[in-house]
């Protein structure tokens, strides 16, 4: 059995006539039609449910039914649902022993989103599209330009650029009265263009708001995380300061350049301890968040001393290069960054086994 199905995704056929919908039947459609089309006879709903019936009369070679169902004015994913109630509806007050299989009809590109709907619970045959011959074009331009508009990912990647090359003869304009010449003007419109699109090639958009909402949440949280970062970051930055200074009063106390690898013991050397102090606050705060949050494990606490012991080892390997230290000190402090690293580990290692087993007994007792 075929079903001419006429579709009404924004529901016209109830809003402007008052007839309850699905409407089931040639006669019944057919008078749906008429009201329709007295109501608003420019309502190109009225083709559709013309066309319905004109299917239903030219297929002779099986048995055919025609019926008419309706969305809402809503979200069209609120319009989706309530047709495929509707055809439900329909599909269950067909009286046949034959499968059912669909005809769509619609009047243009917009109803069609429904058809993964209704094809979800009737085999779909096939879609007649009915729209005005003259229209047809213009229809589907206006539903394409209104479905970028109201996309923001795609206003916003096409309008942005659009508007910001707009603004340059305006600009130009405004730039001879301030003396400014018309190529800076180009220049900062084609620079702002390209690290927009840039910016959204490489979704640099959606990060930077990922991280704002991450930095806020902290904020509200309380985190002792964000305010460890920020105090890190102050001290990476007088930890590059002093191994620049110290790089520049190295240099200036011998005649020769100094190699490669003196600079870059002598940036090290000035920059280390800083650097260790900011690892260290980093991890600290870190260790303090998972506490309060009820996830900290031992092993985390690992952490601080190996920042310890890795910038113990780097200190004295750059002071080693710049002739500060001598080969025995410089394995001793190489023997305690280890042994510093590896108690740590052990240590932390046992407590965490120990706690655990203390918690298993504490279950079985309990």
């Amino acid at each position: 059995m075929l079903l001419v199905l006429c579709v009404d995704l924004d529901d016209d056929i109830g809003r402007k006539t008052g007839i309850r919908t699905p409407v089931v039947g040639r006669e019944n459609v057919e008078e749906a039609a008429v009201a329709l089309a007295t109501a608003d006879p420019e309502d190109s709903d009225v083709n559709v449910l013309f066309q319905g019936i004109n299917l239903l009369d030219t297929i002779t070679d099986q048995q055919v039914e025609v019926a008419a169902v309706t969305g809402n004015e809503k979200s069209d994913v609120s319009a989706n649902r309530k047709v495929g109630e509707e055809v439900d509806e329909v599909l269950a007050g067909l009286s046949t022993s034959e499968e059912v299989t669909a005809l769509i009809v619609t009047d243009g590109a917009q109803d069609e989103s429904v058809i993964p709907v209704i094809r979800s619970r009737v085999k779909v045959d096939g879609v007649r599209r009915v729209v005005v011959r003259q229209a047809q074009d213009l229809e589907s331009m206006y539903y394409t330009m209104k479905q970028v508009l109201n996309d923001p990912e795609t206003r916003g990647t096409l309008l942005v650029p659009i508007g910001i090359l707009l603004l340059v003869y305006p600009l130009a304009i405004a730039a001879t009265f301030m003396d400014v010449t018309v190529g800076s003007v180009l220049g900062l419109a084609s620079a702002l263009v390209g690290v927009y699109l840039i910016s959204r090639g490489l979704g640099l958009g959606e990060t930077l708001d990922r991280t704002v909402e991450r930095v806020r949440n902290s904020l509200y949280a309380g985190r002792m995380t964000l305010l460890s970062y920020v105090v890190a970051a102050a001290l990476l930055v007088v930890g590059g300061v002093s191994g620049a200074e110290y790089l520049s009063a190295a240099q200036a106390e011998v005649e020769t350049a100094l190699s490669a690898s003196q600079v870059l013991a002598a940036l090290t050397f000035g920059a280390v301890r800083w650097f260790a102090a900011a690892g260290v606050t980093t991890s600290l705060g870190q260790i303090t968040d998972e506490y309060i949050a009820g996830t900290l494990e031992w092993r985390y606490l690992n952490a601080p001393f190996y920042v310890v012991a890795i910038g113990a080892v780097l200190h004295a390997v750059s002071a080693f290069f710049l002739g500060l230290m001598s080969l025995s000190n410089l394995a001793a402090v190489l023997t305690g960054g280890t042994l510093l690293g590896l108690v740590s580990t052990l240590a932390f290692a046992i407590a965490e086994t120990h706690f655990a087993e203390g918690q298993e007994t504490d279950a079985e007792t309990g």
